[in-house]
């Protein structure tokens, strides 16, 4: 068996190279030998303690480490081993559950099934399932890429770092990451709206009057929000200055189409919005993209019409009304002229029969 100073050397190195605890390792080789002499010797109050300055180890029972012989030792090594494996996940889920909402980069390995599996570094697999994946993005081994942390758990002996490049923290991890006003707080992101590979809605405040919240999210000549468009893969990104008037912030969010007049309706949380025909195809946007990003960003059921389809609109409507209300009027009328007063012309039909005999009497006139 080893000298004291050398297992003293060996714990501070596995310490090292695994980047776990010291104390934690010598505490899980003591209870490995505790419970490795106390199933040999059948006794449950084993106690062994580590000497940390002379690296010699005391038993409350009269025993001699050297003398247990190959299979104590292969019981002890396979406990340490199992603890060590712990520790080390530990150290892992610790170090990532930290960086959750944060941007990794990493190689991808493999597939398996339509999952990504991604090479962290120091053992560490990132998992970017298929709904974390960007329909529009080719993955390929040996690749680099970057993703956000979104979520880490324990799985049995491993951690398991799920990843995402379609959440939309992914944006706002980015635009910290470019713009140096959003990361030291000058500059708030209030609200981002996303599909994913496609376009994004992201709306900006500044807390200081004389910063530009939106010229410095661009940055001088878009150098900034190129290389986050670079990082999307050409999707495309609108910033916009958020407002606490959702009339403003709807005109705002509805860019880069000019619209006219907004009619709101609190109570249903609907906006009509007024355009001209020359902007009305930009202000809903290729597969109602914009409209619909810009709803979700502002919280209002935005519907975008011209002002001839409006006037049309109500046109249609004000008819209709008209027609309903002809259509409720009508059986009144058609029963006093006929199916009302039916009963009467019956009983009149002697007087109808004498203005028949008084036919003769005009015929002879004629």
């Amino acid at each position: 068996m080893a000298n004291n100073a050398d297992i003293l050397r060996f714990i501070d190195s596995i310490a090292r190279d695994k980047e776990i605890d010291k104390e934690s390792l010598i505490v899980a080789i003591e209870q490995a030998m505790s419970q490795a002499l106390a199933k040999k010797y059948g006794v449950d109050d084993v106690e062994i303690s580590l000497d940390r300055e002379t690296g010699e180890f005391v038993c409350n029972y009269d025993v001699s480490m050297e003398e247990q012989g190959r299979i104590f030792a292969m019981s002890v090594k396979q406990a340490i081993t199992g603890r060590i494996r712990e520790a080390e996940r530990d150290v892992v889920f610790a170090e990532y559950e930290k960086k959750v909402g944060e941007i990794v980069s990493g190689t991808i390995q493999r597939f398996e099934g339509d999952t990504v599996i991604v090479n962290l570094g120091r053992n560490t697999e990132g998992i970017l399932p298929r709904a974390e994946k960007v329909r529009s993005e080719a993955y390929n081994i040996g690749e680099r890429v970057r993703a956000l942390v979104f979520e880490v758990k324990k799985v049995g002996p491993r951690v398991k770092v799920i990843l995402s490049r379609t959440h939309r923290d992914l944006v706002r991890a980015l635009f910290e990451l470019e713009v140096p006003e959003i990361a030291d707080g000058t500059i708030s992101i209030r609200r981002i709206e996303r599909e994913p590979g496609y376009r994004t809605k992201l709306a900006v405040d500044s807390a200081d009057d004389k910063v530009d919240c939106v010229g410095a999210c661009v940055g001088v000549r878009g150098n900034r929000i190129k290389s986050i468009i670079d990082e999307l893969n050409g999707e495309r990104i609108d910033i916009i200055r958020w407002n606490n008037d959702p009339t403003t912030l709807i005109a705002n969010a509805l860019k880069p189409a000019n619209v006219g007049d907004i009619t709101l309706d609190p109570a249903a949380k609907k906006a009509l919005v007024i355009v001209g025909e020359d902007q009305q195809s930009l202000a809903i946007g290729r597969k109602g993209q914009n409209v619909r990003l810009a709803s979700k960003l502002t919280g209002w059921d935005i519907d975008i019409m011209t002002r001839a389809e409006l006037e049309r609109s109500v046109a249609e409507e004000s008819a209709a009304e008209t027609g309903e209300a002809a259509a409720t009027d009508a059986p009144a009328g058609d029963g006093a002229a006929a199916g009302g007063d039916a009963p009467a012309v019956g009983s009149d039909a002697p007087s109808s029969d004498a203005t028949s005999s008084d036919a003769p009497s005009s015929d002879a006139t004629s």
